[in-house]
């Protein structure tokens, strides 16, 4: 069974796209080899889920989950307003349209691990 620890000031930040099945292929690869090597070097970053979800019409819907340790921690990475979603031009060539928010919600109980 899975520890499930409490934890205290860990915030997911929640964005959402929609590709093509070769943009999605393209932006999978983008978020492991050009995105999260820049994320790691973040001080406060804690690591990120990439899903996808297949929407039945030849879309596929990506959502990418990061977290962090703090607001402090996004607003380095986001910027004073760690709501506007930082997708940046390379990335926004393989979608077809993206979330220009991002959500964060806090972590009341964690299971990763």
């Amino acid at each position: 069974m899975p520890v499930m620890t409490q934890t205290e000031g860990m915030i997911v930040r929640t964005w959402s796209a929609t590709a093509d099945a070769a943009g999605a292929a393209s932006y999978s690869r983008y978020f492991d080899g050009t995105l999260l090597p820049g994320l790691r070097a973040l001080p406060g970053f804690n690591g990120a889920y990439l899903l996808r979800r297949d929407l039945g019409d030849g879309t596929v819907e990506l959502t990418a989950h990061t977290f962090w340790a703090s607001a402090a921690a996004i607003r380095a990475f986001a910027g004073d307003d760690i709501t506007v979603s930082v997708v940046e031009p390379e990335a926004r060539a393989m979608l077809l349209n993206f979330d220009r928010a991002a959500a964060h919600r806090s972590v009341v109980v964690d299971a990763r691990g």
